[in-house]
C-alpha cells in the first residue's frame, strides 16, 4: 500500500516547479508574445484554475492513502487551536482583500482591468510583508490532530511559501523599483510588527 507521505513528498516537487514556472515573469512574457493581448487578460485565470486543479491531488492524499495518526490534542486546547485557525483564515482573506480578490483570481484582467495596481502598505503590509504566507502556514500548523502525512506537507509546504515568498518580492522589485525597495527595508518579511513602519499607506 502506498503511504501517503510518500505520495505527497513524490508528487509536491512535480506541482511546485510547475506553479513555480507558471509564476515565473520570464515565462509570463513569453506567454505574452506567443498570445498576444489575450494573454494579459485570461492568463492569470488560467493559473488560479490550473493552480486549483494541482491541489486537488494533495486532497485526495491527505483523504484517501493509507496514514498514521501522530497525535491528537486534546479539549480544550484543541478548541483553542481550531478558533486560532478561524482567526489565521480571517486574517488571510482580509490580507487578500487588501490586495484584491477579483484580481488574485483573474477576474479583473477578464474584464479589462489589466494595468497593475499600486503597491499595498497599509493594513496588514504595514506590518509585514507577506501576511498571506504567513497566515497560510499558520493555519496550517493549528490542526489539532496531526498525521504523517499533514506533517509531510505542512514541512514541504511551509519551505515552498518561503521560496515563494522570495520568488514574489523578486518581482515586485521589478514591477516598483524604489518603491518596493524601500518598503521592504521598512517591513519584516514574516515576523508580525506591532507598530506601523513610518509614512505607512500607499507609498
Amino acid at each position: 500500500m502506498i503511504s501517503s507521505a510518500l505520495a505527497l513528498i513524490v508528487y509536491f516537487p512535480f506541482f511546485a516547479a510547475l506553479h513555480s514556472l507558471l509564476a515565473d515573469p520570464c515565462f509570463k512574457s513569453r506567454a505574452r508574445r506567443a498570445l498576444g493581448k489575450a494573454s494579459d487578460r485570461w492568463y492569470r485565470l488560467a493559473f488560479a484554475l490550473l493552480a486549483v486543479a494541482m491541489i486537488l491531488p494533495f486532497l485526495c492524499i491527505l483523504v484517501f492513502l493509507h496514514d498514521r495518526v501522530l497525535y491528537i490534542v486534546p479539549a480544550p486546547w484543541r478548541w483553542l487551536m481550531m478558533a486560532c485557525q478561524v482567526l489565521a483564515a480571517l486574517a488571510l482573506l482580509g490580507a487578500l482583500r487588501q490586495t484584491g480578490i477579483a484580481r488574485f483570481l483573474g477576474l479583473a484582467q477578464i474584464c479589462g482591468q489589466i494595468e497593475a495596481g499600486s503597491l499595498v502598505t497599509d493594513g496588514f503590509y504595514c506590518h509585514l510583508r507577506n501576511p498571506l504566507f504567513l497566515f497560510g502556514a499558520i493555519f496550517l500548523w493549528l490542526f489539532p490532530t496531526m498525521t504523517l502525512s499533514l506533517l509531510a506537507f505542512n514541512i514541504l509546504a511551509t519551505v515552498y511559501f518561503y521560496i515563494g515568498a522570495k520568488h514574489e518580492e523578486r518581482s515586485l522589485r521589478e514591477e516598483f523599483g524604489k518603491e518596493y525597495e524601500d518598503y521592504r527595508q521598512k517591513v519584516p518579511m514574516f515576523l508580525l510588527r506591532l507598530k506601523c513602519h513610518e509614512d505607512h499607506g500607499q507609498l
